[in-house]
């Protein structure tokens, strides 16, 4: 059977998960994904994503690829793997591509929103998906110091350290603030750039809540982003706030 290239969809809730990449015996989304597909095609499958989510965060449209020469269609293979995989992983489409798709190398943009519940009552029952803030954040400042990132920038003030990529630049196609219209206090921030450095969302939504509640001002976030400088920067916002939620080829 000729080498064949399929594209997957996956959605996944990342709370149980040490993130995408294997990680010895640790479970990631990648490993339970390929040990299925192992049972399916009888064949050692390597699968390759747009990008590495870390650990716990989460994914609404995440891209990935395999090479196969099982003869099984890939809506066959969607059937047999959401019939295998746990509940917090669901394959929501495949289907053939090009032998030379990448998934991770041919990506033009990827968009991540991470939410912040903004209000002195708990959700229990959502609070896995969000970060919850109590003191009351100033909305229009945050805005502001998003739209400052919009463009082609150095981001190593919200670059972690143990990344291997050599530039820091990158161009925020889109950064905005969205008040969620049925939750109450319900805050979204949406980015969606060329690509991302370790953490920079969180970074960056770590720094600017920091900005809402009034530890720094629009002043000193124009001097932290300039000073390329992670040690200048606010915290890391938590993982399980943070969602994949569309990559654009």
């Amino acid at each position: 059977m000729d080498l064949r290239n399929i594209k997957l969809i996956i959605s996944y809730d990342g709370t149980n998960y040490h993130g995408w990449q294997i990680q010895g015996d640790r479970p990631t989304i990648q490993g339970i994904i390929e040990s299925k597909l192992r049972m399916i095609t009888g064949e050692e499958i390597r699968v390759t994503a747009s990008g590495r989510t870390d650990a716990g965060v989460h994914a609404i449209k995440q891209v990935a690829n395999f090479k196969t020469r099982s003869d099984l269609k890939p809506l066959d293979i969607k059937k047999a793997l959401n019939s295998l995989l746990p509940e917090d992983i669901y394959i929501k489409d495949a289907e053939y591509v090009s032998l030379d798709f990448h998934a991770r190398y041919m990506a033009r943009s990827k968009t991540y929103e991470y939410r912040i519940l903004n209000r002195k009552e708990p959700d229990i029952f959502t609070r896995k998906y969000h970060w919850h803030v109590l003191p009351p954040l100033n909305i229009e400042d945050m805005a502001k110091a998003l739209s400052l990132i919009i463009g082609t920038h150095d981001f190593s003030s919200f670059r972690s350290s143990g990344s291997s990529v050599l530039s820091s630049v990158r161009t925020i196609f889109r950064a905005e603030l969205i008040l969620d219209q049925e939750t109450i206090g319900l805050l979204k921030i949406v980015m969606e750039a060329n690509g991302f450095l370790r953490h920079m969302v969180r970074n960056i939504v770590g720094t600017i809540v920091q900005l809402g509640y009034g530890k720094i001002d629009l002043s000193k976030f124009r001097e932290i982003f300039a000073l390329r400088d992670r040690r200048a920067a606010g915290i890391k916002a938590p993982a399980h706030g943070l969602f994949l939620i569309d990559v654009r080829y």
